[in-house]
């Protein structure tokens, strides 16, 4: 599994709940690929002027962008699961 230095919190709780994952670093963005009740989700970084990310964690096979303070957000929702 390759490390990535971005999204440390959000990778903190998936390791801490045991689940699958995979996660990569590439021109300072991060991505975690993961799986939680047999559904693969994603999370992926990007910088398009702002910092955010693309996920599927709040509508399973749905995906959103989120900005802000998306670390804060994503362990909001996955936190309810």
């Amino acid at each position: 599994m390759a490390e990535t230095e971005r999204l440390q919190k959000v990778l903190a709780f998936i390791r801490e709940k045991g689940w699958s994952h995979t996660c990569h670093e590439e021109d300072g963005c991060g991505s975690i690929d993961f799986e939680y009740r047999g559904v693969p989700y994603h999370i992926w970084e990007f910088e398009d002027g702002e910092r955010g990310v693309e996920t599927n964690v709040r509508h399973g096979g749905k995906q959103e962008e989120i900005l802000g303070d998306y670390e804060a957000i994503l362990l909001e929702i996955m936190g309810e699961w």
